[in-house]
């Protein structure tokens, strides 16, 4: 699968803050808003990967379950507890973005382990980026841009990492990604 490319040059390629870093948290959600708005003339997707059988790895369907709760109008959400993008159907749903929508603007979330000092820490980039290399596992690259969580630290015993993080840190990631979302239009102007 190839690597989408942004339509327009963007203003930066990474940008990071702790989720308890209050001005971190807006420089992140302002980001997130400037790269959206020079994207308007595309399909909007949010791509929630991970699983609900790991609580580490539920950041992105927890997130995408809140906000599909809200009913965007003009963002498709995909990969919710009900319905999550993982490992077994990624490379379906990323076929069945590109056979629905000629130019998607794909924005990926997923929960990544890290270094200690990392976890909590939520990331905006660039580009797209593998999901599943934590497991070792060989995915396709996805996304225009993507935001990540640490979640918890690098293993070797990956799984029990992410079976062992804790919800409560799961929750306040979500919930501080939810309020990025939510600082966009499409949630503000069309909210029923």
């Amino acid at each position: 699968m190839s690597v989408h490319q942004p339509a327009q040059p963007l203003p930066f390629s990474q940008s990071r803050a702790h989720y308890t870093d209050i001005l971190g948290m807006h420089r992140l959600q302002r980001r997130l808003r400037v790269l959206i708005a020079s994207q308007t003339h595309r399909q909007h997707i949010l791509l929630c990967i991970g699983s609900d059988r790991s609580t580490g790895d539920s950041l992105g369907p927890l997130t995408g379950t809140k906000l599909d709760a809200l009913a965007p109008a003009n963002i498709s959400i995909l990969g919710t507890l009900d319905n999550p993008i993982d490992a077994h159907n990624l490379e379906a749903t990323m076929s069945a973005i590109a056979e629905r929508f000629p130019n998607p603007f794909v924005i990926a979330l997923d929960a990544t382990l890290g270094q200690a000092q990392s976890v909590g820490y939520i990331t905006l980039s660039l580009g797209s980026f593998q999901p599943g290399t934590a497991g070792r596992r060989r995915l396709p690259y996805v996304g225009d841009i993507h935001l990540t969580g640490v979640v918890n630290t690098s293993s070797p015993l990956h799984t029990l990492v992410l079976r062992g993080t804790r919800l409560s840190l799961v929750w306040r990631l979500s919930d501080y990604l939810c309020d990025m979302f939510e600082s966009i239009p499409y949630y503000q102007i069309y909210r029923p």
